[in-house]
């Protein structure tokens, strides 16, 4: 994030209904988690002067604004996958804290899951077979079995188990049974997901994040306005972002990912320490990115990760480093794009408002530092913010 003038908070966050959503269309979604949002803050739509959203539409902003009756003044459309969210509030963050938009909302919706039962769609092998990726796609080089290569690759250079890999769908899902909103709750042993169907070698069917409905909202606004608003507000201490490459044949290492970058930009210009967090939120489309993502942070060396996560660190109870603390893309929901739910997320631990899985220090204290980091296409992209409360 450039520093500028003003500080920048976050000063309203919600979901729309999630998980199973059979009678909603995507622009349903994207409006009721937009209203929430504005309640939450205690705002009106009136305040909004900057919009940013992507996924939906033909013009994305511009037909989602209009839906939701937005007139906005400063607009994002960034399109990065996973990460788009972050990078989003990156720029949205930069934007008032130069004065050019005063507050700025983020919004997504997805009905991925209810489209395909209702055979609107078909799942999707790839992205499609233009530019880089005429290359791979016509040998089956599909997004999952990018993320599978990449992790055989770590399994390889750093001995890596399949078991370690096991233990973050594990440790996922038993954040996600203190959250009464998950879409999957009952708790799941390692055994019971290295037996389960083969997706991609070596990935089974926990080690993939699960298909649902849902959206959400993130208001970001200016240091005047947070002193009105109804919640206390979560500063954005620092962002980064970083694109590394489009085909698989141009990353230089399948073991490292852009969060490398983004994170040590972002704790930079936070002027934090990753040592300093009380939890992290990190995209988690497969068991590997949790791993790799946590090692590139900085929260454990290069090729440390499978032991770091072993150990029961990123659970919620007990846990020294909660991770996803909501059950994450894993268990929790995954509409499409979820870098936002990770804000969301951050944002409501920070408040002291996430009920049984609220992260607590030893002496019962709420936390005061998180990071959520994105991650877009197969590695291809990285988003991190760091917040923290006063």
């Amino acid at each position: 994030m450039t520093r500028g003038s003003r500080g920048v908070a976050v000063v309203g966050v919600a979901l729309s209904d999630c998980g199973r959503v059979d009678d909603a269309t995507p622009y349903a979604l994207h409006a009721q988690a937009a209203r929430r949002a504005l309640a939450d803050a205690g705002l009106e739509r009136r305040h909004v002067d900057g919009f940013a959203s992507a996924g939906l539409g033909t013009l994305p902003p511009v037909e989602v604004a209009e839906y939701l009756g937005l007139r906005p003044t400063w607009v994002d459309s960034t399109a990065v996958g996973g990460s788009t969210w972050e990078v989003m509030a990156a720029h949205a963050a930069d934007a008032i804290a130069a004065g050019h938009a005063n507050a700025v909302l983020l919004v997504y919706g997805s009905t991925a899951r209810a489209d395909i039962r209702a055979g609107r769609r078909t799942g999707n092998l790839s992205f499609g077979a233009r530019g880089p990726l005429q290359f791979e796609v016509p040998y089956g080089h599909t997004l999952i079995a990018k993320y599978a290569m990449a992790a055989r690759r770590h399994m390889i250079e750093h001995g890596t188990t399949i078991e370690q890999l096991a233990e973050v769908a594990v440790q996922a899902r038993a954040n996600a049974a203190l959250n009464a909103d998950a879409m999957f709750r009952e708790p799941v042993t390692v055994d019971e997901v290295l037996s389960g169907p083969m997706i991609a070698d070596p990935f089974t069917k926990l080690h993939c994040c699960i298909r649902s409905d849902g959206g959400a909202a993130v208001l970001l606004a200016a240091e005047e306005y947070a002193r009105d608003c109804r919640t206390a507000p979560v500063r954005v201490l620092g962002t980064g972002e970083h694109v590394s490459h489009a085909a698989m044949s141009e990353w230089s290492d399948f073991t490292v990912s852009p969060a490398a970058v983004s994170g040590r930009l972002a704790f930079e210009r936070a002027g934090v320490r990753p040592d300093e967090m009380d939890f992290a939120q990190i995209y988690d489309a497969f068991t590997y990115m949790t791993l790799v993502t946590l090692e590139d942070l900085g929260f454990c060396g290069k090729g440390e990760g499978g032991a770091f996560v072993e150990k029961g660190r990123l659970r919620v109870e007990g846990g020294e480093l909660p991770v996803n603390t909501d059950g994450g893309g894993l268990s929790a929901q995954h509409p499409g794009m979820r870098g936002l739910f990770l804000l969301v997320e951050a944002v409501r631990q920070l408040r002291g408002e996430a009920g049984a899985r609220q992260v607590r220090g030893r002496d019962g204290r709420l936390p005061r530092l998180g990071v959520a980091s994105g991650t877009g296409g197969w590695f291809c992209s990285s988003g991190t913010v760091v917040l923290g409360r006063d």
